[in-house]
C-alpha cells in the first residue's frame, strides 16, 4: 500500500486545534461520511478538522476478488480470521501516517479522535491496542475488533486508554451485533472506557445514534 492517502477535508473553522481522522467502510470511499459533519457539529465547539482518507483499491477475497477501496481483504466468514491481518497491520501504519501529519499540522496528538466505520472501526480498534498514540478518544461505529482474543493477548502493556464509544445495529447483516458486544467486552477487559449504543437498524448510520455520538464528543471537547 501506498504511504500517501488522498484524503476529503472540511475544516469547521480557522486555525483548527482539534482533528478527527474519520476511516470509511468497504467499497466506499473519503466522501462517504462528509455529509455527517453538519449533522454532529455543534456550534459552540472549538474548530475541529475532519479528515476523512480514500482507502487503497484492492482485490477482495470475499467477493471474488474484485478490486475495491478497502482498509484489508476479507478473506472468509469466521469473524476470528476473516480480517487479513497483514492488510489490517498495513492500514494501522496508514493511520499513523495520518495522525502524524496532523501533528505536524499542529493539532496536539491528546487532540485527535480516531473514527471508522466498519472496516475502518477494526482498523481503528487494532491501532489502539498498541497504545502508541495517547489519542482523545476512539469511535467505532458498526464494527469489531479484528480476533479479539488474539488482539488482546497481544495488546501493549503500558500506555494511555482513550475513551471509546461504539455503536452497533441489532439487525446488522453484516457484523451480527454479538460480535460487537463480544468486542466491546474485550475493550473493557483490557480497561479501555467503552460507552456502548444500541439501535434498531442494519449496517448504517441514524439520526439518534449521531446525537448519542455528538453529546459524547460535546464531553471530549469541554
Amino acid at each position: 500500500m501506498s504511504q500517501a492517502l488522498e484524503t476529503v477535508v472540511n475544516e469547521t473553522g480557522a486555525d483548527p486545534q482539534w482533528s478527527v481522522i474519520w476511516l470509511h467502510g468497504l467499497g466506499a470511499d473519503g466522501h462517504d461520511f462528509a455529509p455527517i459533519v453538519p449533522e454532529l457539529v455543534r456550534e459552540h465547539w472549538p474548530a475541529i478538522r475532519f479528515v476523512f482518507p480514500h482507502a487503497p483499491v484492492q482485490p477482495i477475497t470475499i467477493n471474488n476478488g474484485l478490486p475495491m477501496r478497502a482498509w484489508y481483504d476479507i478473506v472468509g466468514m469466521d469473524f476470528r480470521s476473516r480480517a487479513d491481518s497483514a492488510g489490517v497491520a498495513a492500514s494501522v501504519q496508514l493511520l499513523d501516517g495520518l495522525i502524524e501529519a496532523e501533528i505536524a499540522r499542529g493539532v496536539p496528538v491528546e487532540r485527535i479522535l480516531l473514527a471508522g466505520f466498519s472496516q475502518g472501526g477494526a482498523v481503528v480498534l487494532s491501532s489502539a491496542l498498541r497504545r502508541r498514540w495517547p489519542v482523545a478518544g476512539l469511535i467505532a461505529l458498526s464494527t469489531y475488533l479484528p480476533d479479539a482474543e488474539a488482539a488482546a493477548a497481544s495488546a501493549a502493556a503500558e500506555g494511555p486508554l482513550p475513551p471509546v464509544f461504539m455503536a452497533h445495529g441489532q439487525k446488522d447483516p453484516v457484523i451480527p451485533q454479538d460480535v460487537a458486544v463480544h468486542s466491546a467486552k474485550a475493550l473493557k477487559e483490557l480497561g479501555f472506557p467503552v460507552e456502548w449504543h444500541s439501535y434498531f437498524m442494519v449496517h448504517q448510520v441514524c439520526a439518534e445514534e449521531i446525537q448519542a455520538l455528538g453529546d459524547w464528543l460535546d464531553a471530549r471537547f469541554r
